[in-house]
């Protein structure tokens, strides 16, 4: 079991930043993926950024070169710095955690309870 504690959202204006973490419940260095999704009313759920154990990144198209994801194994925290936000950044932003299990040979899947990221002028 993994809990997932996200904070950092709020209201930011076209143009601004925001950093978002994730706190989780126990060594991140065993968890094989750390991810953000986010989430518009409407819209399903989306990858934003991901990276793996080995320190491996990956975007959305949408987000390449204006977020940079980050983990911090020390302090079992995983950030989410988001630049040059635009209006279409506004959703419901939520951690996930995937950890692959030898004893099924599957993947177990957590989430945090999401953080709201607002930009609006």
């Amino acid at each position: 079991q993994v809990q997932l504690v996200e904070s950092g959202g709020g209201l930011v204006q076209p143009g601004g930043s925001l950093r978002l973490s994730c706190a989780a419940s126990k060594s991140i260095f065993s968890i094989n993926i750390m991810g953000w999704y986010r989430q518009a009313p409407g819209k399903q759920r989306e990858s934003v950024a991901s990276i793996t154990s080995g320190g491996s990144t990956n975007y959305r198209d949408s987000v390449k070169g204006r977020f940079t994801i980050s983990r911090d194994n020390a302090k079992n925290t995983v950030y989410l710095q988001m630049n040059s936000l635009k209006p279409a950044d506004t959703a419901v932003y939520y951690c996930n955690a995937d950890l692959y299990d030898l004893a099924t040979d599957g993947w177990d899947s957590y989430w945090g309870q999401g953080t709201q990221v607002t930009v609006s002028s």
